[in-house]
């Protein structure tokens, strides 16, 4: 049995919780889009082939906004091509995934659908092969009332009021050799910059993403973040990370930590930009939007499901990264929320990438059904509770041994309190593979607190850590009844079930 105490504190608090921080992402990337929630012809679609299955289980799960087009799709994408009458819209190739893009899915489908899922769209502009005028114009087509040439091409295209997107990145990881029109910072850091001003002079109310490093191990992650911001610090509101993690070699015990990778990648990025707003003596703050985020297994797959090995052969919406997600996957999954959260205070937005097929906590066949994934427990309960403040937790636990991060500790944990409801929810994983967590929660400031509902997700009766939900049996894994816990004294005690993630609500 491991052991871990937490002691929460009503007055002591990081931040309100930002609702973009439950975002998701929709890319044209193999059936994300096309079979995923748009499918003609699908005994659920409807009149606008919105798949009806795959909303509601969007609705349920509960993300607040959603990046879209891509992804290193945008970095090639001419969004004119998926605007006007769809018989009219050219056939393109798409480099980024070596795949057809018919367009016949665009930007009004997509501001359609998004506010049938009731989510704000996160507009991504190409910046790979175009520029400050093609962005400026999009800015114009999709925010500016009328009577100019791209909003009244808007309105004769069908959407009389403005779609009024707030939120647009400046790219996409624009420092990785792979992405089409990839540059140096400088390059990208001008670029920025100079369209940033454009976009403003259009629609001064927009708020916008520059491009941060690809990820935590590009070469030049930090110095790129370091360059672009002192070009563009002034006219951007944000900086990007993103991160996708898996397991190595069977190693379970380092995959359940990589929390701590997460933990460690905010704020060594927090840092960077706050040197270059010391340096600049900037009064505005720059914060972090953490736009793709999640498990992918980029190795030991087929090859013709990888995106960088893709078939010669070029299709129409292929297989592409389709993981299928377990037991321990989920509960890493939970803890990157619970990361997420804790940096609340900064990161302001974050999008788990994607939504449906392609690495996605939502799965659909083509003509067939719509089912949850094992990781689309732990991004439900939080979107829909976690509400109010971020608290500050102090944790004392007992450690397990990690290859990759040596000691750390046997729990990974966040919470909020929801002054409005005098809700307290704690979302807790427990890290061990093998023994179960005698934990103890201290309560101060709070008043009378009694457990409402306690939920675990974990190993099914006749389970192991692989377990997943296929189609054939979609409901295998899923948040049950956490028996073992109780208030006592004013203190909350549970036992969490090895591997597992769990919550506790407080009322």
């Amino acid at each position: 049995m491991t052991s871990a105490r937490i002691t929460i504190d009503r007055d002591f608090t990081i931040a309100d919780v930002p609702r973009r921080l439950f975002g998701s992402f929709v890319e044209h990337m193999g059936r994300c889009v096309y079979t995923g929630i748009y499918e003609p012809g699908h005994p659920q679609a409807d009149e606008r082939g919105f798949r009806r299955d795959v909303l509601e289980l969007v609705r349920e799960m509960g993300p607040t906004v959603v990046r879209y087009p891509g992804g290193n799709f945008v970095s090639g994408y001419r969004w004119e091509d998926g605007v006007g009458p769809v018989e009219d819209r050219p056939v393109r190739i798409d480099g980024a995934w070596h795949t057809i893009e018919t367009n016949a899915f665009g930007l009004h489908e997509f501001v359609d659908w998004s506010r049938e899922a009731d989510v704000e769209i996160m507009q991504a502009i190409n910046l790979g092969t175009r520029g400050v005028e093609e962005a400026r114009a999009l800015v114009e087509y999709a925010n500016h009332p009328g009577g100019t040439y791209w909003s009244d091409l808007r309105r004769r295209n069908g959407a009389a009021d403005p779609f009024d997107i707030k939120l647009w990145c400046l790219g996409n990881e624009l420092d990785g050799p792979w992405q089409i029109g990839h540059k140096t910072a400088a390059e990208y850091g001008r670029l920025a910059q100079e369209t940033a001003k454009a976009m403003k002079l259009v629609d001064d109310s927009i708020e916008l993403v520059a491009v941060g490093s690809s990820n935590r191990g590009m070469p030049t992650f930090g110095s790129w973040e370091h360059t672009v911001l002192t070009h563009a610090y002034d006219e951007v509101d944000y900086i990007s990370m993103h991160a996708y993690y898996q397991e190595h070699d069977g190693d379970a015990e380092s995959f359940v930590a990589e929390a701590v990778e997460m933990d460690a990648f905010i704020e060594g990025v927090i840092a960077t930009v706050d040197a270059v707003k010391a340096a600049g003596k900037h009064t505005r703050q720059v914060d972090i939007s953490f736009d793709e985020w999640n498990v992918w297994y980029q190795s030991g797959l087929d090859t013709d499901d990888q995106p960088h090995q893709v078939s010669k052969t070029w299709r129409e919406h292929p297989r592409l990264i389709e993981d299928t997600y377990s037991v321990t996957d989920a509960v890493v999954v939970g803890t990157f929320l619970n990361s997420l959260l804790r940096h609340g205070d900064r990161v302001r937005i974050a999008n788990q990438a994607q939504l449906v097929n392609v690495i996605a906590p939502i799965r659909s066949e083509q003509g067939g059904s719509a089912w949850r994934q094992t990781s689309f427990w732990p991004f439900e309960r939080m979107a829909r509770l976690a509400r109010g403040r971020i608290l500050l937790l102090a944790v004392t636990a007992s450690q397990i041994s990690t290859k990759r991060y040596g000691d750390v500790d046997s729990i990974d944990a966040a919470a909020t309190f929801d002054e409005e409801t005098g809700r307290v929810v704690l979302f807790v994983a427990n890290r061990s593979l093998d023994s179960a967590n005698d934990l103890t929660v201290d309560l101060r400031g709070f008043g009378d607190l009694r457990i409402a509902n306690a939920e675990t997700l974990t190993i099914p009766e006749g389970g192991d850590r692989h377990t997943a939900n296929l189609e054939s049996a979609p409901d295998t894994v899923h948040m049950v009844p956490l028996t073992a816990a109780e208030v006592v004294d004013g203190a909350v005690r549970a036992t969490l079930p090895p591997l597992s993630w769990s919550v506790i609500e407080l009322g």
